[in-house]
C-alpha cells in the first residue's frame, strides 16, 4: 500500500525537485546502490549459479586454448540455457553427459529446471537502469512428432516461445533470425545460415545487455595510448582514463578492477596479468573457487584506470569444445533424445553455434549473445505420424482384399 505525503511536506519537496531539474550544475548522480539481492537464492538457484560458473571456466579455457592468439568473447550462460533446454529431451548416457558437462553433477532435472526459471526471473529485474534481456525459443519442423511434455516443460521453466514451422519454406529461416535480431536489439542479426532437410529443431537462447557505468569515463580524457601485444609489438588504441574511488583487488598474478553499472547489480571485472605472466596461463589457472576467492578480495580505493575502447563481434561453432568437455555422445549416432520425441533414438545435435557482440565505451557497455542448438535426424528416413485425420484399412495382403476401411477425424474416448 502506498502512503501519501502530507501536503505541507509534498510542496516543499516538489519545489526542491523542480529547482534541481532547473539547476544546470546539479547532476542526477548514480542510482542507489543495490547492496543485496531482493530475496535469498533458493537451493535450486544456487545450484544453477554455481554450476554455471564451473561450466563458464571449463568452456572459456577450452575455447581459449583452441584459439590462443585470437580474441574470444563468449556467453557461457547463453550456451548453458540453450543446452539446458535441450537436456530436457535427452535420456540415458546422453543426459548424463550433458548434465555433467554443464556442471550439474548428480542434480535432479526438476531442481535444475527450477533453478533456471528462478534465475531468469531474478536477473531480469535486478537493475531498472540497465537493459538486460533473456529470451528463449524452440522452433520445430511441422509434422515431426515431439513429446508434448518436453515442449511444455521448456515453455514453462525457460519462458520459451515454442512454435512449429514449415522448415521447407524460406520464410522459416527469416522468422527464426528475426526473432534473434529483435531479442538482441539488432546486435545479432542472424544465428542460422540455412535449414537443411535433416534439421528438425532449433533451440535458441538470446541475451542482450546495455548498462551505463556507475562512474563514467570522461571522453575528454580519452586519448591515444599503446597496447602491448603478446609478441612484443604494440598498437595504438583509444584509451579511456579514470581516477576515482573504485573496487580493486590484486595478488601475485593479477591486478583487477570491478567497474560497476547502474545500481551496482552488474559489473565488468577486468583482470590484467602481472608483468611476465602470459594471459593464456592466467586463463588456464581460472576455476570457480579461485574466482570466488578473488572476488571476495575487492575493496574500494583511489585508483587510476586505463581501459581501451573496443567493439568486438565473435562467432564460434562449439561442437569440438563441447565434445572435449565430455558431451561427444550427444553429437553422434549414440545420442538418445527419446524424451524429446518418439524418434529420439534417430536424433542428435548437429551444431551448437554462438554469436556475440560487445561495445565498451566511455558511457558504458552494450553486449549481446545468441546460442543455437540444432537438432537433426541421424538419417533422412521417412516417417508417418498420425497426428491429424487419417484413413486406415485392414486388408489381406496377398490377395489385396480389403476387409475393413475407415477414416478417423477424432479419437473416440476409451
Amino acid at each position: 500500500m502506498h502512503s501519501r505525503l502530507p501536503l505541507q511536506l509534498a510542496l516543499p519537496l516538489l519545489c526542491i525537485g523542480l529547482a534541481a531539474c532547473n539547476d544546470p550544475t546539479t547532476a542526477p548522480g548514480p542510482p542507489k546502490e543495490l547492496g543485496a539481492l531482493p530475496r535469498p537464492l533458493t537451493a535450486a538457484e544456487t545450484k544453477v549459479a554455481t554450476s554455471g560458473n564451473a561450466f563458464t571456466f571449463s568452456l572459456f579455457k577450452q575455447v581459449s586454448s583452441a584459439q590462443p592468439d585470437s580474441n574470444v568473447f563468449l556467453s557461457p550462460l547463453s550456451a548453458s540455457m540453450a543446452l539446458g533446454m535441450t537436456m530436457n529431451g535427452a535420456a540415458g548416457s546422453t543426459y548424463d553427459a550433458m548434465r555433467s558437462t554443464l556442471g550439474f553433477d548428480q542434480a535432479e532435472l526438476e531442481e535444475i529446471n527450477a533453478g533456471y526459471k528462478g534465475l531468469i526471473g531474478l536477473l531480469r529485474g535486478l537493475d531498472k537502469t540497465t537493459d538486460f534481456r533473456i529470451a528463449n525459443s524452440i522452433w520445430y519442423r511441422d509434422g515431426v512428432p515431439f513429446d508434448a511434455s518436453f515442449l511444455q516443460t521448456t515453455a514453462n521453466f525457460f519462458d520459451a516461445r515454442v512454435e512449429g514451422l514449415d522448415f521447407a519454406a524460406s520464410a522459416s529461416l527469416t522468422t527464426i533470425n528475426d526473432w534473434v535480431s529483435q531479442a538482441t536489439s539488432g546486435k545479432i542479426p542472424s544465428i542460422i545460415d540455412e535449414i537443411s532437410d535433416e534439421h528438425i529443431m532449433f533451440l535458441i537462447n538470446a541475451m542482450y545487455f546495455k548498462g551505463a557505468w556507475r562512474s563514467a569515463f570522461d571522453s575528454k580524457r580519452t586519448r591515444d595510448g599503446l597496447f602491448h601485444l603478446a609478441d612484443g609489438s604494440t598498437q595504438t588504441v583509444r584509451m579511456m582514463n579514470q581516477n576515482e574511488t573504485l573496487r580493486f583487488a590484486g595478488n601475485a598474478s593479477v591486478e583487477a578492477v570491478d567497474l560497476l553499472y547502474g545500481n551496482a547489480a552488474f559489473s565488468m571485472t577486468v583482470l590484467v596479468p602481472r608483468h611476465g605472466i602470459d594471459v593464456n596461463d592466467l586463463v588456464d589457472s581460472l576455476s570457480a573457487d579461485k574466482w570466488t576467492a578473488w572476488m571476495n578480495e575487492f575493496h574500494e580505493t583511489k585508483l587510476i584506470v586505463g581501459l581501451p575502447k573496443f567493439k568486438l563481434e565473435y562467432e564460434r561453432t562449439m561442437n569440438d569444445d563441447l565434445k572435449a568437455l565430455g558431451m561427444a555422445v550427444a553429437f553422434d549416432d549414440r545420442a538418445d533424445f527419446s524424451r524429446m520425441s518418439p524418434m529420439g533414438s534417430d536424433m542428435r545435435i548437429s551444431f551448437v553455434k554462438q554469436k556475440t557482440f560487445v561495445d565498451v565505451n566511455e558511457e558504458g557497455t552494450e553486449a549481446a549473445a545468441a546460442t543455437a542448438v540444432g537438432i537433426e535426424l541421424t538419417s533422412a528416413r521417412p516417417g508417418v505420424y498420425a497426428d491429424r485425420p487419417f484413413v486406415f484399412a485392414i486388408r489381406e495382403r496377398l490377395t489385396g482384399t480389403i476387409l475393413f476401411i475407415g477414416k478417423i477425424m477424432r479419437i473416440p474416448p476409451s
